[in-house]
């Protein structure tokens, strides 16, 4: 049972923060390399997760680029408990009937709600959009926040969707979330990747700073 647990931790981990190498889990999970390692070899076999090469000049051993590790879709999938085919079904009936429009905005409204009470309004941005993570994280969405290039913005990053099989059905879901995100953050936001879309994780860019022009 340990064992189990320890798998899903590593495998939750990697669907958060992904790409991570094996150090950085065995650290954060307070295990032995070769313990990592045994998990990530069956996680790899089993498709749940894929190597990544690792940018940048970190290297291991001699001259070995370190690896990273990402989630694979049916690593996402096997995350997901609380949607199946039925769900999907659903999904097409409404979009046959004309109905799909008006259940996304509805739930994401519910998503919204959800969260906004969790956003200080007053706050920097930056403070606002790690509330807006907390709060997603507690609903399962395995978030984390991550600077973007030159500091001017940030990327909310979204390594799990609980509702991946029906954005994948329904793109539509995924600019309403979107515009859900810009509404409850009140600044303009980008989405750059979904998971729906087949990338490892959701990436959504927010501005933090405003980037002062360079005088000629």
């Amino acid at each position: 049972m340990a064992s189990d647990t320890t798998r899903d931790r590593v495998l939750g981990l990697i669907a958060s923060a992904g790409p991570i190498t094996a150090a950085w889990l065995a650290e954060e999970l307070g295990v032995t390399p070769a313990g990592v390692r045994r998990h990530l070899g069956a996680l790899v076999d089993d498709g749940l997760i894929a190597e990544q090469e690792q940018p940048g000049t970190h290297v291991r051993g001699r001259g070995r680029p370190a690896k990273s590790y990402v989630a694979t879709t049916d690593g996402q999938r096997s995350l997901t408990t609380a949607y199946s085919a039925v769900a999907v079904d659903a999904v097409s009936f409404m979009r046959e009937h004309g109905h799909l429009d008006e259940f996304v905005e509805a739930k994401l409204a519910e998503l919204e709600a959800s969260v906004r009470d969790a956003v200080p309004t007053d706050a920097p941005v930056k403070d606002r959009v790690d509330a807006l993570a907390a709060a997603l994280a507690e609903q399962g969405y395995a978030t984390s926040v991550r600077p973007g290039p030159g500091g001017f913005t940030v990327q909310l990053c979204q390594g799990h969707c609980p509702v991946q099989s029906i954005a994948e059905e329904a793109p539509e879901w995924c600019e309403a979330e979107t515009r859900a995100f810009s509404r409850v953050l009140d600044v303009h936001v980008q989405r750059l990747s979904t998971l729906a879309g087949g990338a490892h994780v959701c990436t959504t860019t927010i501005p933090v700073a405003v980037a002062t022009p360079k005088e000629g």
